[in-house]
């Protein structure tokens, strides 16, 4: 992983998005304009980085009243949540393994405005941060990634319904 800092911020990038021969913009979501890492060219491909903050944050911005999305299964969400988590799973469990729910951005968009504070998890951090940054990508603004997913949330004893 390479890092870039934006506005003090520093985020990391896997290696395979900067080995990528097509121009690569990055931008921060939710903080200001953003920053490049590679050249501003209108054909480049955009990548939106989303902020990611550990449990004990992510608990403290719901309180403010961050809204939780939750992109677990339906199976995972039903065996124990955050309270007041919503439910939109990211990916579907097929015969063969995982797929990507082909209406997820539909079904976050009926229930949630573009400037809607949004922190995201999973079970462990990897699928909230693709859904966060496909979010990011579609111009909703106030996403956040939660690291460490459920499993972070559950070791924490924060609140769970089940």
């Amino acid at each position: 992983m390479a890092s870039a800092c934006f506005f003090a911020r520093c985020v990391s990038v896997p290696a395979h998005l900067l080995a990528n021969p097509t121009p690569l913009a990055i931008t921060t979501c939710g903080y200001g304009t953003g920053a490049a890492l590679g050249p501003k060219e209108a054909d480049a491909e955009v990548a939106a980085v989303p902020p990611s903050v550990p449990v004990r944050v992510a608990y403290e911005l719901q309180l403010a009243g961050h809204r939780y999305l939750d992109v677990r299964t339906e199976g995972e969400f039903g065996g124990g949540h955050p309270a007041g988590a919503v439910n939109i799973p990211y990916m579907h469990s097929t015969g063969s393994g995982m797929a990507k729910n082909s209406g997820f951005l539909e079904q976050v968009s009926a229930i949630f405005r573009r400037e809607d504070e949004i922190i995201i998890g999973c079970q462990s951090g990897r699928r909230s941060l693709m859904a966060a940054a496909e979010l990011c990508s579609a111009g909703f603004s106030g996403v956040t990634d939660i690291a460490g997913g459920f499993s972070a949330w559950k070791e924490n004893g924060l609140p769970i319904n089940q």
